[in-house]
């Protein structure tokens, strides 16, 4: 069967795409606009009224739109508030066009903290999937005060030679079927997705010339904030030698495994991730 490949995410796209595009079209948003930050407009969406803030993390070339319709639907509206972003690039954070300067990354972190004190919120939870649980991990990082908790999954510290050559097998989306590349194609286009694509691929590439191919390594020490790491045991993109790599350096973190999931486990399970999130929040 054929899979949806976007930042190493596999997934059905008959199934999770359908259920997630489906959510993020019934839930009912409270808020919506752009907000100015850092000389870009950055799209976000709001939902909830309850007293803790999370912020939604989405992964390379994601938006709220294609990565968190479950949680703006159905995360408990009365205990959190609940915002969606498109990073700039991104969805309907454009212009400007996307680029993966070598700190494409910190800039993205800066730019979330940064959203979140523009619309009023001193402290806030992080959840971040993939790309976007990297730009958590270093917002919790560098912004100890800001961040109360933080739950991460499909995420990496470094880029293994191992990731490097699935990263590189996928660079040519000409290359995939129809059905893998329709979701992007719709928010993006087809020129500019297969475009914005390859500079990822090279963008995400630049670390593997770092030493041990860091990307934050040396940021997850500073990590202070209670800290809950999701691996789906049938990921196929993040081997499991990554959030043990997290779980060892993220002092006092927890990991939490789910033998079915795969890297899109928060659409495939939604009830379940979203019920293992709340838990967590209140803990």
């Amino acid at each position: 069967m054929a899979l949806f490949l976007l930042r190493g995410r596999f997934f059905k796209p008959r199934t999770d795409t359908k259920r997630a595009m489906t959510a993020v079209q019934s839930y009912c948003s409270s808020m919506a606009g752009r907000q100015r930050v850092n000389g870009v407009d950055l799209f976000y969406e709001q939902t909830g009224s309850g007293k803790h803030p999370v912020l939604l993390l989405p992964g390379a070339l994601g938006c709220t739109r294609t990565d968190f319709g479950p949680q703006l639907k159905s995360l408990n509206k009365e205990r959190f508030t609940v915002v969606g972003w498109d990073p700039r690039g991104y969805g309907k954070s454009r212009p400007p066009d996307r680029d993966f300067p070598p700190d494409f990354f910190e800039r993205d972190a800066q730019d979330a903290v940064d959203l979140m004190k523009a619309l009023g919120f001193d402290k806030f939870s992080l959840l971040g999937w993939s790309d976007g649980g990297i730009t958590a991990m270093m917002a919790a990082a560098k912004n100890p005060d800001l961040i109360s908790r933080m739950v991460v999954w499909g995420s990496n510290a470094f880029v293994s030679q191992q990731d490097l050559e699935l990263y590189e097998a996928v660079r040519d989306v000409s290359r995939w079927s129809a059905r893998m590349r329709q979701p992007m194609e719709e928010v993006y286009g087809v020129e500019v997705f297969a475009k914005t694509w390859k500079a990822w691929v090279d963008g995400i590439a630049q670390y593997a010339k770092r030493p041990e191919g860091s990307i934050c390594m040396e940021l997850l020490p500073l990590i202070s904030c209670p800290t809950l790491i999701i691996h789906g045991e049938k990921d196929p993109m993040v081997p499991n030698f990554h959030p043990q790599y997290l779980l060892k350096h993220i002092k006092g973190s927890q990991l939490h495994l789910m033998p079915e999931g795969k890297h899109n486990l928060h659409l495939r399970y939604a009830d379940e991730f979203n019920k293992l999130v709340e838990n967590f929040m209140e803990d």
